[in-house]
Order: structure tokens, then sequence, then C-alpha cells
């Protein structure tokens, strides 16, 4: 009702409310009322009834008020409605000077537009009134305001903003050497990320869309931004995940982050968020290209991985804990987009994307780790951890501690291997590429095939008899770079080199040598005597049974006195002779 001392004679229907009105106001400042009041009264009828108005009885509220000439309030939470209900209403300049619809466009320029938080508060409310908020072009406005604010420099930064996040590395570099007081003021690049969050994901796409049009904006930036959307809306839990309930929308919501994700796949995203990404794609079933996508993208970027983000769960008719094949089939694409980005650096001088040696190396102790986790999975077949570990080329396992590992696991946990499955296992290390602590671990195991803990003590023994430095691990390095760890990989295998090359000797001068040997032999027991008494007596058995095949005329006693015991440094090349005959007997 109105209050006034004029009795109503109209009544207008909006929804479920009656308004009470006068005529003369509404006609003064609205064209469709003209119309309708018209049309009421030709059918002698008191009431207009009004479907489906834009904005509910609020809106013609706001409306009515101001045909009667009242203070009308208007803010970021209403003045689309209004506006909606204005063109509805056809309060126009034809009508009346300085109508409603002229006001409304007045505050949406000088107030709503010039506003980070209102642009994206009108945003919001647009949905409640569409179609008519996307054919009044206010949609597309609000996102072109959000576009730009988002594209300015930071520095010109000057209203508030929602940031709860750590700074990122860069903005932390480039505040250290400011004062407290500018520290405080300082804006980070990626601002904005968090006030957007609140929208729909189909807002959100378009404004993401004309962010990344504007070409003002970094991946790392663009990144952080879908990062930031995913943890506030998707699920943890994998149950909700998975639920019919969320589980279009949450379907919806992973390929249109992935349709985001910035062109350039080498840089700007995580390896870890990509992974993560990958892991919710598979358990809400996006489409094949979308998955294809992240897989392009993880394999780029595989280097960066954890072992924690390769822990993809399986999905049926799998039997195995964790899905293999996903990370065999991102091993592979990995290990191709390197050598296709190597040749076309070498052919076309592409500098844009090149993995170096250094990330070969961070894969191939990833992927040792891998193994050694997924080794405990009782359901994972030889098969399988065969393929994977053969996946990562030899120069990218420089030191075989991590597969060592990995197969002594998957030793103990699968018991019921036979002989021949044991030892195509082993098969797969290298035993003179163990630095020290993993040979004394091998040469203790009873895990291990009888043959493969020879190796392990043969070489050892070799080793220490050269007098040479043991195997380094620098697989724990984080600091070096490509071209140091390069030139480590290529001083252990000269290293090693050497060492085989030292041990070298002529037939003619075998007897002299072992004579020299056992005149020393109380000098070198030292050498030895870090090996398990077990494993002393079946080496010493067995080197003595090889040099009783190459000298007929020892005894049993002269046999045991050229065990490896007897060894000194001085005798190196007696020592590489005789160990390489009696390597041959032993096979």
């Amino acid at each position: 009702y109105v209050t006034s001392d004029l009795a109503t004679d109209v009544t207008v229907n909006v929804g479920e409310v009656k308004f009470y009105l006068h005529k003369f106001p509404l006609l003064s400042k609205s064209s469709r009322l003209r119309k309708l009041v018209l049309k009421a009264s030709e059918e002698c009828c008191g009431e207009i009834n009004m479907v489906d108005f834009p904005g509910g009885p609020k809106a013609f509220e706001i409306c009515a008020k101001f045909c009667y000439g009242m203070t009308v309030t208007l803010n970021a939470y209403n003045v689309v409605a209004a506006c909606c209900a204005a063109e509805y209403l056809e309060m126009t300049e034809d009508v009346d000077r300085g109508n409603l619809i002229f006001k409304i466009e007045v505050f949406l320029n000088s107030s709503i537009f010039r506003s980070w938080k209102d642009s994206i508060i009108v945003l919001q409310t647009t949905k409640s009134v569409l179609p008519w908020s996307e054919n009044l072009k206010i949609v597309g406005r609000c996102i072109d305001s959000i576009a730009s604010k988002t594209s300015l420099d930071p520095a010109k930064i000057t209203w508030s903003y929602t940031y709860n996040r750590k700074l990122s590395v860069s903005d932390k570099t480039a505040g250290d050497g400011m004062k407290f007081r500018d520290k405080i003021v300082s804006v980070p690049k990626d601002w904005w990320v968090e006030d957007i969050c609140e929208l729909d994901i189909d807002l959100y796409k378009r404004v993401m869309t004309a962010v990344k049009s504007k070409g003002r904006m970094d991946g790392v930036a663009i990144c952080e931004a879908l990062k930031t959307y995913s943890v506030r809306w998707l699920p943890d839990s994998v149950d909700t995940l998975d639920s019919d309930v969320h589980s279009f929308r949450n379907k919806l919501l992973v390929e249109t982050i992935v349709y985001l994700l910035p062109s350039d796949r080498g840089v700007g995203c995580s390896c870890s968020f990509l992974l993560k990404l990958l892991k919710v794609a598979i358990l809400v079933g996006v489409d094949n290209s979308a998955k294809e996508d992240l897989l392009k993208r993880v394999s780029l970027k595989l280097y960066e991985a954890s072992v924690k983000d390769l822990l993809i769960p399986a999905r049926p008719p799998q039997t195995t804990l964790y899905d293999i094949e996903m990370v065999l089939s991102i091993v592979k694409r990995y290990m191709m987009l390197s050598h296709d980005l190597d040749v076309a650096k070498n052919e076309m001088g592409c500098t844009d994307l090149v993995l170096g040696h250094g990330s070969l190396l961070s894969v191939g102790k990833l992927i040792d780790e891998y193994l050694e986790e997924i080794a405990r999975d009782p359901n994972l077949s030889l098969a399988s951890f065969i393929d994977l570990s053969r996946s990562v080329p030899e120069f990218a396992r420089p030191v075989h501690d991590g597969l060592y590992k990995a197969i002594d696991t998957y030793l103990k946990e699968h018991l019921s291997l036979t002989k021949v499955e044991r030892k195509k296992l082993c098969s797969l290390m290298d035993v003179k590429k163990l630095t020290m602590d993993a040979s004394m671990h091998a040469a203790q195991n009873e895990r291990l095939p009888l043959r493969v803990v020879v190796q392990v003590l043969f070489f050892e023994q070799v080793r220490s008899v050269a007098g040479v430095q043991p195997l380094r691990d620098t697989s724990h390095s984080t600091t070096n770079t490509d071209e140091e760890l390069e030139k480590t990989a290529a001083e252990d295998c000269n290293s090693l080199e050497k060492q085989m090359s030292r041990i070298k000797i002529k037939e003619d001068a075998f007897q002299e040598k072992c004579e020299l040997a056992k005149q020393s032999s109380k000098n070198s027991k030292s050498g030895i005597q870090l090996l398990p008494s077990r494993s002393r007596r079946m080496f010493d058995k067995l080197w003595g049974f090889g040099k009783g095949h190459a000298d007929n005329r020892s005894s049993e006693t002269s046999a045991s006195s050229q065990s490896p015991t007897s060894m000194v440094p001085g005798d190196t090349k007696s020592s590489g002779s005789s160990s390489r005959n009696r390597r041959h007997s032993i096979s």
C-alpha cells in the first residue's frame, strides 16, 4: 500500500504480492504500464497481472517507489534486478527525462564497474535474472571490468582484496629489501585469485577466458587461480567425488579447469597440481580429450613429481592398489618427449623447453622410489615391476641403490617367487653401481640369489684390492645443476673403467703374482673383515674352487691361501686376472 489520502485505483499483481497503487504516478514513468492499464480498462478489470516479472516483487517495489518520487537506495545486490525491472516496464528517457534506466546506468558506470568487489557481486546476482541480464549486456560488462582489473600493474592496486594464501617466492624476493611499512602495502601478482573463487563454474570460466585473452597474465598466476578454485570447490573425500549427487558437477568442474589450463604446457602449473587433477579426473570419469591433455602436461613436468603424487588409485578391473599402467604410460611419454625436444633443439634451435640430463636423473630416482612403494602391493605382478623399471634408461640411473631397495622390498613381500623369477628380478640391478652401504647390505641379504651375492662380494673385493673409491650416491643432492650431474656421472663411469683396466693381467705373470700374494697375506686381512662370516666362507670356497680350476697343481690349502683375504693392494694385476677367470668358472 501507498500511504495517501487518495484512494488507490489500480492493483498490480507481481508473483504472490498485490500492490495497491495510483495510475497517474505509474503512467508518468512507465510506457508498459500505460499499455497494461489501458488494456485492463477496456476489459473492465481493475487488476494487472505481471507474469515472470524480472527481479520479482522487490524489484517492482523499487520501480514503484521511483514512480512516486520516493528515495530509492541502489547497491551491488539489487541494481541488476532493478535494471531488468526498469527495462521490462520501459522506464526510458522517451517517457520522462531522468528516468530510472538512465539513473541506473549512471550508477553502474560511476560506482559498480569502478569497484573490484562490487563488480564480482553484481556478476553473481546476474544469474537470478537471466536471460534479461545477459541481453542487457550486464554480464559481459561485469566480466570485462573484472578481467581489466586483474591485468593492472599490482603497484596500482588501491582497493581491498582477499588474500589468505602464502606469498609466492617471487613476491617474497621482491619484498626482501623493503621496509616493514612498504611490505604491508605491497601487492602480490595473484592478488585477484581468491575473490573470483566465489563465482559459479560457468561464470568463472568466462572470467578466466577473458583474463587469458588480455594476454597480460603469465601461466603461473593462471595456474594459481585454477588451483585455488579447485581447492575451494572440489571435495576432499573420494566418496563425495564419486557420489551420484555431485558427480555431474565435479565432472564439469574438472573439465572446465583442464580447458582453462595455460596453453604453454611447459611452465606455470606444478606437476603435483596436475597429478592431483588427473586423479580426480579419473575418479569422476572425464572425457578422453581432457585426460589426454593432462597426461601430456604431466609427462612434461614429471621430474618435479613426488612419489605421493604418483600414487594414483587403481580402478576396476585392475587388482593392484595403484594404477601402474598409468604411471608407465607417463614415464614412456616423458622419455619420448625428452628425445623429441632434444632433436628439436639440435635441428631448429628450439630453447623454449628442454628436459636436461639432470631432469632425467630426477625421474630415475623418482621411479626407483615409486617402485619401492608399490613393491609392497601383494597383487603387483613381476612383469609390471620389470616393465616400469626398464622404462628408465641406464644413464638416468647412475647409482642402483634405489633400485636395489625396491627389489629387496618386492622379494620381502612376494615370498612365493620361484628361483627363476628371483634371478630375473635381480637381473635388473647392476651390482657394480651399488654404493658401499648398499653392497654391504646386499652381501648379507639372504633373499637375494646366491649368484647375485657372489657378484656383490666379488666386485667389492676387487674394489678393496684395487684401493679405489666407491661409487658416490648423488641422488640426494638438490642443488646440483645439469652440468654438475653429468660431470659426476661421467666421473663415476670413468672411475669404473679405470678400476677394471687396473686389474687386467697377462697370463704369463699369474704364478709370480700369486707367490707375492702368499707372502703378504697377513697384511691384507683387514680389507675383508667387513664382510659377514657366512659370506666370507662361501666366497672363500668359490674363490678357492676357481683357483683350483685354473691351476690343478694347487692343493686345498694353497687354494685357500689364494682367497681374496690374502690379496694386497700391490697385487692389482694378479687379482684382476684371477678374478676374471674365477667369475667365468663360477658361472
